[in-house]
């Protein structure tokens, strides 16, 4: 056993703040649990972030600016990343691999695009690549993923897994407020960025669910296979009619697999009110994993914040303590199986709610209809929800049976050149 081991972390942002503090504060825990002194060697930082480490009380003397003496530093078992963003974030990670050093990250990002090669790297190297944190926070993800559900074929994944858009979604269903002051709300309170399109374009989720597909598919998803849609369409009088008919609607993440294909997918969906992912408001996250053996499991919790992904983090880092102190490399693996493709967003088979402003006059149903008709889409229901009679148009929400995807994107554009549509104001997919 090393009499002790070496940490290097490089950002010091929210999270590596915190991962830094618990390093410093619960030092003599998780000296006990990993059976010698855990020592934080240096920190990389850029300018910015070294005047908030002398605010931290960071010895100076552990402060460099140079990644070539960061990287080559021999006391240094263990790299900490947490800058977020595709680079520099991915060239440390893979200089500190090829160094024969163990890493840990919390880019989502990085693992989602490059997760499979850095692995590889790892394993070359006799090294471990831990990203516990790279999605749902504090939420034990990856870990059962890569053991507990080993044994399981994971028919499908149904998850919330970005807090800032479930923090607005909650906020127009709850308020009856629209997007704009939903998000100007989450930004006041510090979960939404200035720039928040990462979350509410879904980007931020698309992240995520490749990790959670690839490792329950056994097979490499990208970010660019997952169908992508955000939440800012969204109106309050979607979550009334969604409300009325039974629904919850929800951002999210899902994932399902046959025996020949992959299917995955972030967009806001239309959800029945009594499902369990309904319930999940606010910024909580919750992941709902299907196994033909364990059944249902949902993993739900805080997804984000320094406090919860530095729980994570931490947790890597003492995995990966153990491992250097036994001097052994990462038992964790990412193994693929070829020939599984992602199935094409236009094969996908499922209901829809159509919320149409029209021309208020007799007939008007008829012609829409025919059109669904001829797209071999039926009508469950539709309801004429109000009228105006200064500009003599009605809105109109109609729920779908189950269709074909390209079927219904076929129709809607016949619909948008329908005279009598003067707008097809919402378009919301159905998961039951």
């Amino acid at each position: 056993m090393k009499k002790s081991i070496g940490i290097g972390l490089t950002g010091l942002g929210v999270v590596g703040r915190q991962v830094v503090s618990t390093l410093l504060e619960k030092a003599d825990l998780l000296s006990e649990q990993v059976g010698c002194p855990l020592v934080l060697r240096q920190l990389k930082l850029i300018e910015p972030d070294i005047a908030q480490a002398r605010k931290m009380g960071i010895d100076p003397k552990l402060i460099t600016t140079d990644d070539d003496q960061f990287l080559a530093n021999p006391e240094i078992d263990i790299v900490v990343e947490t800058i977020g963003g595709e680079e520099p974030a991915l060239s440390y990670l893979e200089r500190a691999l090829a160094g024969g050093r163990h890493v840990v990250t919390a880019n989502k990002e990085v693992i989602a695009k490059h997760g499979v090669r850095l692995l590889a790297l790892a394993e070359q190297h006799g090294v471990g690549l831990h990203f516990e944190a790279s999605v749902g926070g504090g939420i034990p993800l990856i870990a059962p993923f890569q053991d507990d559900l080993i044994a399981n074929q994971i028919k499908g994944i149904y998850a919330i897994i970005n807090g800032t858009t479930n923090y607005i979604l909650t906020r127009m269903a709850k308020g009856g407020v629209d997007f704009a002051p939903a998000l100007s709300k989450a930004q006041e309170l510090g979960y939404a960025e200035a720039n928040p399109v990462n979350d509410i374009e879904g980007i931020d989720a698309s992240y995520k669910l490749a990790i959670l597909a690839s490792l329950a598919f056994r097979s490499q998803v990208q970010p660019q296979d997952v169908y992508r849609e955000g939440i800012s369409r969204l109106d309050s009088r979607d979550f009334q009619y969604a409300h009325e008919l039974g629904f919850a609607i929800k951002l999210l993440a899902i994932a399902k697999q046959s025996d020949e294909s992959i299917e995955v997918r972030v967009h806001p969906v239309f959800i029945p009110q009594d499902a369990l992912l309904a319930k999940v408001e606010g910024v909580y996250n919750a992941v709902l994993v299907e196994g033909d053996l364990v059944g249902q499991v949902l993993f739900f919790g805080e997804g984000a914040g320094a406090l919860p992904t530095s729980s994570a983090v931490i947790a890597d880092i003492v995995s990966a303590a153990r491992d250097v102190g036994l001097g052994v490399s990462s038992r964790a693996r990412w193994s693929l199986e070829p020939g599984k493709r992602v199935k094409p967003m236009s094969e996908l088979e499922t209901r829809y709610y159509l919320r149409l402003n029209v021309t208020d006059q007799a007939g008007v149903l008829a012609q829409i209809s025919k059109i669904l008709g001829d797209n071999s889409i039926s009508i469950s229901s539709v309801i004429q929800k109000w009228a105006d009679s200064a500009t003599q148009t009605a809105e109109i929400v109609i729920m779908t049976h189950p269709a074909k995807e390209a079927a219904m994107q076929k129709a809607l554009t016949q619909l948008e050149h329908l005279a009598v549509i003067k707008e097809i104001s919402n378009f919301v997919r159905v998961e039951v």
